[in-house]
C-alpha cells in the first residue's frame, strides 16, 4: 500500500518494526536477570494482529535455540503454542508443524502442552456476537475454512506422533478433556466427533477408548429426549396434537404449495434430538467407511470395529436405562454380513463358541444369550440382555428365521428347566420378581419375538410352522405357578394371546382374566417403593429398538428394520389391560402406551447415509464441506 493511498485516520499502522533482541539473546539476558526485552517478548508474541512474516521469523528463531527451553520458560512456551497458526499462509503452517517436532523431540515436557494446543482447534472458533446490545460467546459455524484447518491440525498431530511413539498414552485424556459440552450447537459436536474418529485412522491404539468416549456422551443426549418428548416436538412443530393422526398430515398436501427446503424437513424439532441425530449421522457414516474397501466389505476390519463396539455396548450401552437410538450403532454394524453359509439349524442346545456365524448379528445374539443363562452376572443386567435379544430378534429384517426359531429354542428351554427346578424343589412358587426377575423377562421377549416374527415364521409352511410352535409348549409356559402373563406389558399379553389363539397355540384369556381381578403386589420398582396393580409395567423393561425416530440417519436404518403391520384379522378380547381404542392409527410400536420413557437420568436397567453425511474416501463424513481423502 502506497503512502498517499493510505487512510491515516482509520487504518492501522502497519507492523514492520520488532522490539527487543532476537529469541536468543533474550533468553540470555534472562538468565542474567535481565527480564525487560523477556517480557517483551511474551506481549509481542501475544498481538492479536501479528503478521505472518513476523510469525515465521519468531518460530523460526525458537527453533534454533529450542534446547534452551526448559522448565522454567514454561510460559514463554504456552504464549508460542499459542500462536494464531490455523488457517494462516502455508508458510507459517509449514514453520509451526517444524516447530512443534522440534520442541516435543526435545523437551518431551512440553509434549502435553503442544497436544493440548492442536486439539483445541477440533470445534469452530468462539467468536463474540452482539445482538440486541447483549454481547455473547458463539462458535463461528459459517467458516469456510474449517476443512482446511483441520487437515492441518491433523497433520500437525501426525508430526508429534511421529517423533514422540508414545503420543497416544497421552492424547486421550487431552481428548476427554476438550470434548465439548453435549448442550454446543450441533455442528460443534460434529466436528469434534468426526475429527475424534479421524484420529482413530493414524492413531488406532486408542480407537476403542475413543469410540467410548464419543459413546458415553451421546447416551448423555439420548436420555435427555426421551422418545414421547421427541415426538410431542415433532407433533407441536407440525400443528397437530402428539395424539393425532400423523399419517394425514405427512400425505394431505398441495401440490401447487413450494415445498420447505430438504435441511428443514429433516431437522428435529426437539433440539436435543436435533444434536444427536447430527451424531449418529456421522457415527454411522465412519462405521460404514471403516468396514467397507472400495464398496466392499473388509471382514477383518469389521470383525475388528465389532469387538471394540461390543466391549462399549457391555461397559455403556447395556446399564443404561432407557435410551432410545445409541443402540442403534450396534444394530447397523450387525446388518452386515461377512460369510454366505447357510442359516444355523435351530436346536434346543445353546450356541456352542465354536459355530461359524453367517453373520454379525447372530454373534450378537449369542452374546446377549451368554450374559442371559450366567447366573454370576447381576440381574439386572441380565434383564437388560433380555431386552435386547428380545426386540432384537423382533425389529432386525436382516435376522433370518432359522435363526429366529434357533433362539426361541434355546430361551424356551432356559424356560422348561426353570419350571422344572421350581417343581423339583416342592415349595409354592409365587409371583416374585425380585426373585424370578430373568424368567419374567425371558419369558416376555419369547412373547414379543413371536408376536413380531409369528408370520414368518408361518409363512413357509403353515402345517410346519403350526407344528414348531406347539412344540414350543407355551402353554406349560403361561399355566406355570410363576404366572409370567402377571408381569409381562399388558400390550404384549393381549397381542399374544390373540395370536396364539387364533392359531390355537394355547388360550391365554382365562389367565388374563383371573389375573386382572386380583392386585399384583409389586416387590420392587426403579422408582422405589411398591406401585400396586396400577403399575402396568412391573419388570420396568423397555425394548431397546422401537422405532427410530431420528430423521437424517433415520434412512440407513429404515430398510433394516421391521415395523409394527397392524393385526387385522385378530379378535382382541376386550380386557382391561388392553389398549384404548384412540390410539394412533399409524403408531408403528404398539407398545407405546405401555413402555416407560426416560427421564433425562442415565441410570442402571432393573430388568451409506445421505450424499451430504457420508463419502466413501472419508471416514465418519460429516458435511460435504468436510470431505477429504485419508
Amino acid at each position: 500500500m502506497e503512502i498517499n493511498d493510505r487512510n491515516f485516520m482509520n487504518t492501522p499502522p502497519m507492523k514492520t518494526v520488532r522490539f527487543g533482541g532476537n529469541v536468543a539473546e533474550t533468553l540470555v539476558k534472562h538468565r542474567q536477570g535481565d527480564y525487560q526485552d523477556y517480557e517483551l517478548l511474551k506481549h509481542q508474541l501475544s498481538d492479536p494482529d501479528i503478521k505472518d512474516a513476523q510469525i515465521v521469523n519468531w518460530l523460526q528463531e525458537f527453533r534454533k535455540c529450542v534446547t534452551q527451553l526448559s522448565k522454567e520458560h514454561e510460559q514463554l512456551i504456552y504464549t508460542v503454542l499459542g500462536l494464531p497458526w490455523v488457517g494462516r499462509s502455508q508458510a507459517v503452517v509449514e514453520e509451526y508443524m517444524c516447530f512443534l517436532g522440534n520442541l516435543v523431540s526435545a523437551q518431551t515436557v512440553y509434549l502435553c502442552a503442544a497436544l493440548k494446543s492442536v486439539v483445541a482447534h477440533f470445534t469452530p472458533r468462539r467468536v463474540t456476537v452482539s445482538e440486541g446490545g447483549v454481547d455473547f460467546v458463539d462458535s463461528d459455524d459459517e467458516d469456510e475454512n474449517l476443512p482446511r484447518n483441520f487437515d492441518q491440525c491433523h497433520v500437525a498431530l501426525q508430526v508429534i506422533a511421529r517423533y514422540v511413539p508414545s503420543t497416544s498414552c497421552f492424547l486421550m485424556p487431552i481428548l476427554r478433556e476438550n470434548f465439548p459440552f453435549v448442550q454446543r450447537s450441533a455442528r460443534t459436536l460434529e466436528c469434534y466427533i468426526h475429527n475424534l474418529l479421524r484420529v482413530t485412522v493414524y492413531l488406532p491404539a486408542i480407537r476403542r477408548d475413543t469410540l467410548e468416549l464419543i459413546t458415553e456422551n451421546l447416551l448423555k443426549l439420548d436420555v435427555s429426549a426421551s422418545r414421547s418428548e421427541i415426538e410431542e416436538a415433532e407433533a407441536n412443530a407440525e400443528g397437530q396434537p402428539a395424539d393425532g393422526a400423523m399419517e394425514e398430515a405427512l400425505f394431505d398436501m398441495d401440490e401447487d404449495e413450494a415445498k420447505p427446503p430438504l435441511s428443514s424437513v429433516l431437522s428435529m424439532a426437539h433440539p436435543v434430538a436435533e444434536r444427536l441425530d447430527t451424531v449418529m449421522g456421522v457415527m454411522m457414516a465412519y462405521i460404514k467407511d471403516v468396514c467397507h474397501v472400495n464398496g466392499v466389505l473388509h471382514v477383518e476390519r469389521t470383525k475388528e470395529l465389532y469387538r471394540d463396539l461390543l466391549s462399549i455396548f457391555d461397559k455403556l450401552i447395556l446399564p443404561t436405562h432407557a435410551s432410545s437410538h445409541v443402540q442403534y450403532l450396534i444394530f447397523y454394524l450387525c446388518s452386515f454380513r461377512l460369510v454366505s453359509r447357510s442359516p444355523i439349524a435351530h436346536s434346543a442346545a445353546p450356541l456352542e463358541p465354536c459355530v461359524v456365524f453367517q453373520a454379525l448379528a447372530e454373534a450378537f445374539l449369542d452374546h446377549l444369550w451368554k450374559i442371559l443363562e450366567s447366573p454370576s452376572r447381576p440381574d439386572v443386567l441380565r434383564q437388560a440382555a433380555a431386552g435386547y435379544m428380545g426386540s432384537f430378534l423382533a425389529r432386525a429384517k436382516f435376522v433370518p428365521v432359522a435363526t429366529v426359531r434357533a433362539c426361541l429354542d434355546m430361551l424356551l428351554s432356559w424356560v422348561h428347566r426353570y419350571i422344572d427346578n421350581q417343581d423339583v424343589s416342592g415349595k409354592q412358587a409365587f409371583c416374585d420378581i425380585s426373585l424370578h426377575g430373568a424368567f419374567y423377562a425371558i419369558c416376555q421377549a419369547v412373547f414379543y419375538v413371536l408376536v413380531f416374527r409369528h408370520r414368518a415364521i408361518l409363512a413357509v409352511d403353515m402345517k410346519k410352522g403350526l407344528e414348531y410352535l406347539r412344540s414350543l409348549n407355551l402353554e406349560r409356559v403361561v399355566m406355570c405357578q410363576l404366572n409370567p402373563l402377571k408381569v409381562c406389558l399388558p400390550t404384549v399379553t393381549s397381542m399374544f394371546a390373540a395370536i396364539t389363539r387364533k392359531y390355537q397355540v394355547v388360550f391365554c384369556y382365562t389367565i388374563i382374566e383371573r389375573n386382572n381381578r386380583l392386585l399384583l403386589p409389586v416387590v420392587r420398582s426403579s422408582t422405589g417403593g411398591d406401585s400396586g396393580a396400577a403399575n402396568t409395567n412391573p419388570l420396568d423393561c423397555f425394548f431397546p429398538f422401537d422405532a427410530y425416530l431420528l430423521k437424517r440417519s433415520g434412512p440407513l436404518i429404515e430398510p433394516l428394520y421391521q415395523p409394527w403391520e397392524e393385526l387385522a384379522d385378530l379378535e382382541m378380547l376386550p380386557t382391561k389391560t388392553a389398549p384404548q381404542q384412540g390410539s394412533r392409527e399409524d403408531e408403528d410400536d404398539f407398545l407405546s402406551g405401555e413402555t416407560p420413557q426416560g427421564d433425562g437420568i442415565m441410570g442402571a436397567t432393573p430388568s451409506s447415509l445421505d450424499a451430504h453425511l457420508c463419502s466413501p474416501s472419508s471416514v465418519g463424513s460429516p458435511p460435504s464441506c468436510f470431505q477429504r481423502t485419508f
